[in-house]
């Protein structure tokens, strides 16, 4: 058979691997700000500066910025190895990556301006969104059509997971991305409540899933035998791996809402399908690992290996983690604690960050064909992070099981041990040596920026390198005792589409009934829609990203239902989008602010919002002075009530005509309520609409503690 001549593009994977490098330090960067920002609260520098809006854009830079360009740098690389084939298109290569990179500019603008979705890992308004959209889809044609041109016949294990991933956050982006503009830049969640918070966990742990892991186990199968120079460990395993893992995971995101108002049979589902979920894992590090067996006196002396070791081990211990985390017992100790951050570092600094390094290390020299600068730095590199993620993820692991045991503690005489700021102000200790590993990972990684800037320029780029191989056969004449997987590797769209029933398997099965049956979430009839002032009010809130430090959920603990009032139901967030239960407490509960012992004049929260350390000593909340400077969009009114009305809302036809005469007769109520306590402002601020929403909050469920249930 004649052999025909290609060649591979390293272009493009350099671009790849440059745009990793530079958004991981930047990304790392504002993580580190964010964290000396709960240490130093005075480091949040203006209204674009502050915690609540650095923190979703420190966590979509490393996400979609750092490892997002990793997982193409990657794949771009290994996937026209085997396949044997040049990228499908150059074009579409360069569109892929130029669109990805405006999309993380439009991503860094946006954030701190205030303009997000308020959904944890979606936060990006509904224009980026589509922009990712159209730019997945380029990735995907550009993807299958290099793989359909390929000149071997089966797809190694590698090619699987790249496909699962294509495939599923597709799924995950369309049906987390349903939102109802309003304006240009604005929208509204097709879903409220408990259906969004399902769909909300449905996707963001399925992000962690499908675009932290399933892509990084397939770099792993590539990269890690190249630099072992050892062939995987098992086929079969592989097998059970991929095919155990990619069905099972979509279905353990309810496990980051047990004991909220989520129905019990989804909580349920939840546990199960996450306490499973660690068999396919930890065969998969297993895999890993022992893919190096003969290889292990290596380790010692090459540095890509430590990391490529360290990374597996890390994916071992955040997938033992999370089916842990999973369980009821466990979950109530941890959630909204610090704990989980801890956890959530694990992987993405150790699975993500370690593996991505090694890759980089083994990538570069080759295709500038030369030697890497130092390995002296770079294993001055591997130290620093392996004690970066040491020393971040303890004092977190130990400050979440403080905060927990402070928050559940009660006297001799029945009462409260502590505060809830006190348990702020003892953790402070914890967040600083959390810096200090952050500090350590992120010298890391400027020391690997400055080792690979000398390697590219004592080597060159080989822009096309030359390779051959023969053309894939017509027709294919089955082995004896060939193993009945290899049909399914012959035919890649047939793979995808068996990978997307899989996947849509267990989504349907959990989201499906949410929307479908009305007793999964009752009614209230106490529970009316926000006024129009609150409703500006509660997406101040959203735009400040309040939710990232307060939760608005009250589990049926009597630690939380003694500090904060009556446990959560799920009837009482039907208006509610997005939902804003939140998944960390640096703050406390919110969802009784309005009303009982937690209730507060206008003028503290006034007071509370300008300085927080002046009506609660210690306080590391930032300060909120311009919101009684900057006046209130009230032109936005009435496009946000016809948008409600659309999406369900109950607000009556031609309520839009006189719902800024309305609002400013509640704000007038506030500004006189103000002005006794002696604060002079004027009614139009945007402050005003944040204390109506504050003062909302709980007074529905408290009108009626017997209201009748429609089912």
């Amino acid at each position: 058979m004649q052999v025909e001549k290609f060649y591979y593009d390293n272009r493009i994977v350099k671009n790849f691997t440059y745009a990793t490098i530079l958004w991981g330090a930047v990304g790392m960067l504002v993580g580190l700000w964010v964290a000396l920002q709960l240490v130093f609260p005075q480091l949040n520098i203006t209204q674009y500066g502050s915690f609540g809006r650095l923190r979703p854009l420190h966590t979509n830079a490393v996400i979609f910025a750092f490892v997002g360009n990793g997982i193409f740098m990657g794949v771009y690389y290994s996937l026209q190895r085997l396949c044997k084939a040049r990228m499908f298109s150059d074009k579409l290569s360069n569109i892929h990556f130029w669109g990805w990179q405006l999309i993380i500019v439009a991503a860094a603008i946006t954030l701190p301006v205030g303009l997000t979705q308020g959904a944890e890992y979606a936060e990006l308004i509904w224009p980026i969104d589509l922009a990712i959209t159209i730019i997945w889809v380029v990735f995907g044609w550009n993807m299958f059509g290099t793989i359909i041109k390929r000149r071997e016949k089966h797809l190694y294990v590698a090619i699987w997971f790249y496909i699962a991933t294509f495939v599923t956050v597709a799924v995950l982006h369309i049906i987390r991305s349903g939102q109802l503009p309003y304006s240009w830049l604005h929208s509204y969640s097709w879903y409220s409540g408990v259906q969004d918070a399902l769909v909300q966990w449905w996707y963001g742990h399925n992000a962690v899933a499908f675009f932290l892991t399933t892509p990084y186990l397939g770099l792993m199968y590539y990269f890690m035998p190249k630099a072992a120079n050892r062939p995987v460990y098992s086929y079969k395993l592989s097998i059970i791996h991929f095919w155990a893992l990619i069905f099972l995971y979509i279905w353990a995101g309810p496990h980051h809402l047990l004991y909220t108002a989520l129905p019990n049979w989804a909580q349920s589902l939840g546990v199960v399908f996450s306490f499973m979920l660690i068999f396919p894992s930890w065969g998969g590090m297993i895999n890993g690992l022992l893919t190096l067996r003969g290889a292990w006196d290596r380790v010692r002396d090459d540095v890509i290996l430590k990391f490529f070791v360290v990374a597996v081990t890390a994916y071992g211990m955040a997938t033992f983690e999370g089916p842990m985390l999973s369980l009821k017992n466990v979950n109530a100790v941890a959630h909204f604690t610090d704990w989980i951050i801890a956890h959530v570092h694990v992987g993405a600094l150790g699975w993500n960050g370690m593996l991505t390094f090694g890759v980089i290390y083994w990538l570069i020299p080759r295709i500038f064909k030369t030697e890497l600068y130092s390995k002296k730095l770079a294993n001055n590199h591997f130290w620093l992070g392996t004690l970066g993620i040491l020393f971040y993820a303890i004092p977190l692991y130990w400050a979440g099981f403080t905060q927990s045991s402070m928050w559940k503690q009660f006297t001799e005489a029945g009462q409260l041990k502590y505060t809830f700021l006190e348990t702020v102000t003892y953790l402070k200790p914890f967040y600083a040596m959390r810096s200090v590993g952050g500090t350590l990972f992120l010298i890391g990684v400027f020391i690997m920026f400055y080792n690979i800037y000398k390697t590219v320029k004592k080597g060159s780029l080989v822009a096309n390198e030359e390779a051959e191989a023969a053309p894939l056969a017509k027709e294919y004449v089955k082995h004896s005792g060939e193993h009945w997987h290899r049909a399914i590797e012959r035919k890649p769209v047939q793979f995808m589409l068996l990978s997307l029933v899989v996947i849509l398997i267990g989504g349907i099965i959990e989201i499906v009934p949410t929307f479908l049956i009305k007793s999964n979430v009752p009614t209230i009839t106490a529970v009316k829609p926000y006024t129009p002032l609150e409703l500006q009010g509660r997406d101040i809130y959203v735009r400040e990203g309040c939710y990232v430090c307060h939760s608005q959920m009250i589990r049926p603990f009597r630690s939380e239902t003694v500090r904060y009032g009556e446990y959560s139901k799920a009837g009482e967030f039907v208006y509610d989008r997005p939902f804003v239960w939140g998944s960390k407490r640096t703050g406390p509960d919110l969802a009784r602010e309005g009303t009982g012992d937690l209730k507060k004049s206008d003028g503290w929260h006034f007071r509370h919002f300008r300085e927080p350390s002046s009506m609660s000593e210690g306080s590391i909340m930032p300060s909120y002075p311009f919101l009684a400077e900057q006046v209130l969009d009230t032109s936005s009114t009435t496009a946000k009530i016809n948008a409600m009305r659309k999406l369900g809302v109950p607000y009556d036809k031609g309520y839009e005509k006189y719902a800024n005469e309305e609002l400013m007769q509640q704000a007038n109520g506030i500004r006189i309520n103000l002005k006794v306590e002696g604060i002079q402002i004027p009614a139009d601020r945007e402050v005003i609409a944040l204390i109506a929403y504050m003062q909302r909050l709980g007074k529905d469920i408290s009108k009626n503690k017997t209201a009748t249930v429609n089912q």
